[in-house]
């Protein structure tokens, strides 16, 4: 057997060469391949691991929205101190046997005649009322009268010197124990504050008298005067707490804040919801 030739032996070497570097070459391409796979799949879990959590995240959120807005919202306490009751140009002011204006010849410092039914000419100090309580006047006197309620104000602001005039003729009718019941001592009376209304029907049916009650615009009223602000200053099982018999006809404007919350606590009296002394005399 002949030995292979020099040349022979070369070509083989360079044949054996290149097998090996390709095979090293396609190993290297495979694991190059390999690598990126892994990369990529790494890559692929971490970002479905991240939409798991955002995901998760939310369905958390949502539950806890969920669950707050099945708990009842408790609304704010109402701040009984946001306006003085002693103070006589306050809206809040409580004047009864007890507590007099301050001071006692106390004028307001913004009435005006309300554009409603007078029974007097509107030149009548009797017929103003404070801007705030006239306001609200005439819109519930024209929400009545949709409703056919023809409400008029018989009587309004009352000056100290008026109010003198008005308890001295209740104390000649009638005594001054009386007279205490109906009408309050000049300084005492809501009307000086310009506050306070008595309303009654245009035609002047049952005018300042007990059937004004049993009237359409006693009614009507009686059912809606809080929306308006006014309140029925003197009703008849109160009248140990206020001083005063029923007057389904005197309305007290305190503004529309408070007489919504006399309502939702089933309050009827200023001295009972501000938890002052009940005032049954002087």
């Amino acid at each position: 057997m002949k030995k292979p030739t020099k040349k022979l032996t070369l070509i083989i070497i360079a044949v054996v060469a290149v097998t090996v570097c390709t095979s090293y070459y396609l190993h290297k391409q495979r694991q190059v391949k390999q690598q990126t796979a892994l990369v990529q799949l790494e890559r692929a879990l971490t970002a479905a691991d991240a939409k798991a959590q955002a995901k998760a995240a939310q369905l958390r959120a949502e539950r806890a929205q969920a669950a707050a807005a099945s708990q009842p919202v408790l609304p704010a306490a109402f701040n009984k101190q946001l306006r003085s009751t002693d103070d006589s140009n306050s809206l809040w002011v409580v004047v009864n046997k007890q507590r007099s204006l301050t001071p006692k010849e106390y004028v307001p410092p913004d009435l005006v005649t309300p554009n409603i039914p007078l029974r007097s000419v509107g030149t009548s100090p009797e017929m103003k009322l404070r801007q705030a309580a006239a306001t609200a006047l005439e819109t519930m006197t024209a929400a009545a009268k949709l409703d056919g309620a023809q409400l008029m104000l018989a009587s309004g602001y009352r000056s100290y010197n008026t109010q003198v005039a008005v308890y001295a003729n209740e104390v000649r009718a009638y005594g001054q124990a009386i007279a205490d019941t109906q009408s309050a001592r000049p300084g005492f009376s809501e009307h000086q504050t310009g506050l306070s209304a008595d309303l009654e029907p245009t035609s002047r049916q049952c005018e300042i008298a007990d059937c004004f009650a049993d009237t359409i615009e006693g009614k009507w009223l009686a059912l809606h005067a809080h929306k308006y602000g006014f309140m029925i200053r003197y009703t008849p099982d109160k009248t140990t707490v206020t001083g005063y018999r029923a007057e389904s006809w005197h309305f007290r404007y305190v503004g529309a804040d408070l007489t919504a919350e006399l309502q939702n606590q089933n309050i009827t009296t200023l001295e009972e919801f501000f938890g002052l002394p009940a005032a049954p005399g002087y």
